[in-house]
């Protein structure tokens, strides 16, 4: 099939990635021809309260909508929803859709994110069991809730910790596994990862680590979910929260360098002529991971990467080195973390956690790297420059809460 149309700017994946690259071409002040292709048939909307507000009913699916629709059609930008890029021909520049067409590009933007990764052990494609990724994921949850007597969360990261917390509220009985020894392994300290396993069991939780799954078991739609120790736990529903696979296939395919995502540039270029990459599936060298080569799955970096790109179309310099922060809400919680804690050497919990406020401190060679604030807004506000000069602090002053972070600031 030929072309049937060719843009200034492709923007592949309709999340907040690419919505965000589409919104800051247009503040910009770039006047060429934008099209947005997302495979899902929704208008761009934000994922994080899938596992929360909307989730629990609390909001509405118009009130998650990145922009109204309204803002799309003035800022001409040409929506393609519910097709998936199947194909990346850079020496054609052009891309294929699922349905055989051919879009031309003059710059491809690549925010597809990531798949969610799958069970890979027998009866993972029973129905009844379920991802937390997309709005249908949550609207076949939420329609299936209301048979669903027992719940079983497979992963004990934020997703499965969030959609644990809100199905807790409503009142049904949930079964949480994490294969790991603690929940929040990789990415958090043990003081965190203690006190909200002692949270999800105050509230009811029946949360176990250590706990590898190796069968889900039912007639046509899940029954039981087989342990390692030979255990089974009945169920009538299976969320399943183990991370994602990015999507990058048609890029590596096309001779992107990559492999745990597609490799990026500090412009989030890749190798491929013309085409940037960007948000979930970004493996660029981020200065906060000590230079180290990682991919991050936030609503931060992906808005942050969407500004670096278009402004690099644009013609102005720009480059990526945002401080990555993060959240989450679970029951009356909210969790806020900012830099990365990976390599810590050095913990310090600042407050009493059983006071349900405080924070950890993560320190590699003396110098503050992150922090994670537990209903401690201040202690997230002071720690972040912190991060961001690099400070090194003594540790018996940061655990000091008489002590504000920000008299450990120079100068």
């Amino acid at each position: 099939m030929g072309m049937a149309d060719t843009f200034d700017v492709l923007i592949v994946g309709a999340g907040h990635g690419g919505a965000q690259t589409a919104i800051a071409l247009r503040s910009t002040g770039f006047a060429g021809s934008i099209a947005l292709v997302g495979d899902e048939p929704d208008l761009p909307y934000e994922r994080p309260p899938l596992s929360k507000e909307y989730l629990s009913g609390e909001k509405a699916f118009e009130r998650i909508q990145i922009r109204p629709a309204a803002y799309w059609a003035e800022k001409q930008v040409r929506l393609i929803l519910g097709q998936r890029v199947v194909e990346v021909l850079p020496a054609d520049r052009a891309v294929a859709l699922a349905d055989g067409r051919r879009l031309g590009y003059r710059h491809l933007v690549w925010a597809a994110g990531g798949d969610p990764r799958k069970l890979s052990c027998p009866g993972a494609g029973l129905a009844g069991v379920h991802a937390v990724r997309n709005r249908a994921d949550v609207d076949a949850i939420l329609a299936e809730l209301p048979q669903a007597a027992r719940i079983v969360v497979i992963g004990g990261g934020y997703i499965g910790l969030e959609a644990a917390a809100v199905l807790s509220k409503m009142g049904k009985p949930v079964v949480l596994l994490e294969a790991l020894p603690r929940v929040l392994a990789r990415v958090a300290g043990e003081a965190l990862s203690t006190f909200f396993e002692r949270e999800h069991r105050g509230h009811g939780i029946d949360l176990r680590t250590s706990a590898q799954v190796t069968a889900l078991h039912g007639e046509g739609h899940v029954a039981a979910v087989e342990l390692a120790s030979g255990e089974t736990v009945a169920a009538d529903m299976v969320i399943v929260g183990i991370g994602i696979v990015p999507c990058v296939e048609p890029l590596l395919v096309a001779s992107a360098q990559g492999g745990n995502g597609v490799c990026v540039d500090a412009q989030c270029r890749t190798s491929l002529p013309d085409v940037f990459a960007l948000g979930d599936c970004a493996e660029h060298c981020n200065g906060f991971a000590g230079g180290a080569r990682i991919r991050l799955e936030s609503v931060q970096n992906a808005n942050d990467m969407a500004m670096v790109a278009a402004k690099t179309i644009c013609g102005q310099e720009a480059h990526y080195s945002a401080t990555p922060w993060f959240w989450s809400n679970q029951y009356d919680l909210k969790l806020q973390t900012v830099g990365l804690s990976t390599g810590h050497d050095q913990a310090v919990v600042r407050g009493d956690p059983s006071a349900r406020s405080f924070s950890v401190v993560y320190l590699r060679q003396g110098k503050v790297i992150a922090l994670d604030c537990v209903n401690n807004v201040r202690d997230y506000s002071h720690g972040r420059r912190l991060v961001e000069l690099g400070v090194i602090a003594e540790p018996d002053r940061i655990a000091d809460s008489a002590i504000q972070l920000k008299q450990l600031i120079p100068g």
